[in-house]
């Protein structure tokens, strides 16, 4: 079994170092990371300047990219073969509730999926590093999980079916992990007020402000079960549609098939249309 590992706090970050040699023992792990933090990238990639790939003395590969980067050019030539697992992190701080949708974490681990390629995000819920090496533990013990019903997939010639899951766990010893907890994404407070300082020439710069408190914190969501004691697991999907609303939007949009256009109307005016 193959695995690539990727993150987006950089390949140096002790958190990529923690999962690679957490898994190193269960498969063949590739690192492409990063050559710099990343955080907050999303799916970001680079598309108007050329990425350079070079190798620590590790052996780890870096990148002058974004998380995503790093693992879609792994994927379309850099690995030479196709990975069986993708894993990001382990991400230093939480990546729960709206967080997903910023995360490069995550961005990492949803480029693998949109490959094809089962993938996991590993984050900490809190940052500093504080038991990293329970964090990585609880890590490799659900890839261990996963590997043997991947490798089946293929030693049946079986289709891979892809997934992706979000899974943060608690900074605490790994006897205080209650284990794990399949959860839905909660959700956050609008973000703290973007903070304004003068530089030194007295231009006015702009700093984005902190994640806000948690909105949606219930039972059955990530904050709570974190808040337990638990490692979360989530299952995300990258289809942003509103399904339920589909039916609401349909009668606004046979009106505007039916209803005269701008361009009609200067037409009947006896106006020269301007083609856009």
């Amino acid at each position: 079994m193959k695995i690539l590992i990727s993150n987006d706090d950089g390949y140096q970050a002790p958190g990529i170092v923690a999962l690679y040699e957490a898994l190193k023992g269960l498969a063949d792990v590739e690192v492409v990371a990063p050559e710099h933090n990343n955080s907050a990238k999303s799916n970001a990639l680079t598309l108007h300047s050329p990425l350079y790939v070079h190798t620590a003395s590790n052996g780890f590969r870096y990148v002058n990219g974004t998380p995503a980067d790093c693992v879609h050019i792994a994927l379309t030539g850099l690995l030479g073969y196709r990975p069986d697992l993708v894993v990001s992190g382990i991400n230093n701080g939480a990546n729960m509730g709206d967080d997903t949708i910023y995360s490069g974490t995550v961005g990492a681990a949803m480029e693998g999926y949109l490959f094809g390629i089962p993938a996991i995000a590993f984050s900490q819920t809190q940052k500093g590093w504080a038991h990293l090496d329970a964090a990585a533990q609880k890590a490799a013990d659900l890839v261990s999980h996963l590997l043997p019903s991947l490798a089946q997939e293929l030693d049946d010639g079986q289709e891979r079916n892809s997934w992706l899951l979000n899974v943060n766990i608690p900074n605490l010893p790994v006897q205080d992990i209650r284990g794990f907890k399949v959860a839905r994404l909660g959700r956050r407070h609008a973000a703290e007020q973007v903070i304004a300082q003068a530089n030194p020439r007295g231009d006015t710069m702009y700093w984005i402000g902190g994640a806000g408190a948690a909105k949606d914190d219930a039972e059955g969501t990530d904050f709570h079960a974190a808040l337990q004691g638990y490692a979360t697991i989530t299952p995300l999907q990258v289809d942003l549609t509103d399904h339920e609303r589909l039916p609401y939007w349909a009668p606004t949009a046979a009106a505007m098939s039916a209803a005269p256009t701008v361009g009609d109307a200067v037409a009947a005016a006896g106006a020269p249309v301007v083609p856009s």
